[in-house]
């Protein structure tokens, strides 16, 4: 089977003959139609997530997909062969980038029939992370006021249309050749991030998603309500993260040692900071799928490239300026 895999880290991607699937009695094989690019494909393949994703190189990348049911293991109830399904597979079991993957029966969805493949295959990552920032984390409410930074970016275009569904009101950075564009999506109060300071003109937010961490998650606390709260989706990561991975003592206190100083500055300003680093979960997915064909969430696709580009498609993930996501397509 084809596949594109890194074989060390901050090696190169490369194109590999790799074995089939194993598929597990609880397992789906599905046939890739299309796989969505992450900037964590990049981070994983440069080590930065190594001590918390010890992958066993070689490993083939992509975490998100989009395709049809091939065959099911004994056990699985929810799929049928010639099903069109789309996921995240859990973090052990990554591996979008070829031509079929095995995924738990847990982590899939029925694909939302009113897109495409390359648009189902740009959001279970994306999506999932806004539902469980803003729904499960956040408890984002009617009426309250939610900052989303990075507002054209992939969780970004999501997140802002998954709060306005909620009935939020929504502020956004973005640059300003974006500034429409977010706004379409459905924020209220867009903000330049090139030339203006968020910190300045906001005030009494509930809720910030926070894509971009260092200084930018420490003035994200500043605009916050007494009790409000900062997710972080790009670190630093808290204890609590540490005792789900249920790693070493030695890892969890380095974790809990690197988001010590953002912890002390939220308790000081009444506040609270979360990590989140995003699961899978099927249940989840489908009630994204719900509201992708209800028109209430739509994917934002801003490149695809065939499945023999993924050499370039990984390289462009560095560049910016892509709204949304990039795509790979097997069609």
């Amino acid at each position: 089977m084809q596949a594109f895999v890194v074989r060390h880290y901050k090696g190169p991607v490369e194109p590999a003959d790799v074995p089939e699937p194993v598929v597990g009695e609880h397992d789906v094989l599905v046939q890739v139609r299309a796989a969505g690019l992450n900037l964590l494909d990049e981070k994983i393949r440069t080590g930065e997530f190594k001590l918390v994703l010890p992958y066993k190189l070689p490993q083939i990348l992509g975490n998100d997909v989009a395709g049809t049911v091939l065959a099911v293991g004994a056990k699985v109830r929810g799929f049928a062969p010639g099903d069109e399904v789309y996921a995240r597979p859990g973090k052990e079991r990554i591996g979008t980038f070829a031509e079929r993957i095995a995924v738990a029966e847990a982590d899939l969805a029925l694909k939302p029939v009113s897109v495409s493949f390359e648009e189902a295959a740009s959001l279970p990552l994306v999506a999932l992370t806004a539902w469980q920032a803003l729904v499960e984390r956040g408890n984002l409410q009617p009426g309250q006021r939610v900052l989303i930074h990075g507002g054209a970016g992939g969780v970004g275009t999501i997140a802002i249309q998954l709060a306005k569904h909620l009935g939020a009101t929504v502020a956004t950075t973005a640059g300003s050749s974006n500034a429409d564009f977010v706004r379409e999506l459905g924020a209220d109060i867009v903000i330049d991030y090139r030339t203006q300071d968020f910190e300045q003109l906001l005030d009494g937010y509930d809720l910030v998603l926070d894509s971009v961490g260092g200084k930018n998650l420490e003035k994200s606390l500043r605009v916050l309500r007494p009790g409000g709260k900062a997710i972080g989706i790009a670190g630093p990561p808290d204890p609590a993260f540490a005792r789900e991975l249920g790693k070493s003592a030695v890892l969890r206190l380095m974790m809990t040692v690197l988001s010590s100083r953002i912890r002390r500055q939220a308790r000081r300003l009444g506040v609270t900071y979360e990590f989140l680093f995003m699961r899978a979960d099927g249940d989840q997915l489908r009630r994204i799928t719900a509201l992708v064909d209800a028109g209430a969430l739509r994917a934002v696709v801003g490149r695809v490239f065939d499945f023999d580009q993924t050499v370039q498609a990984m390289q462009s993930l560095d560049q910016g300026g892509l709204r949304g996501k990039a795509v790979l397509s097997r069609r």
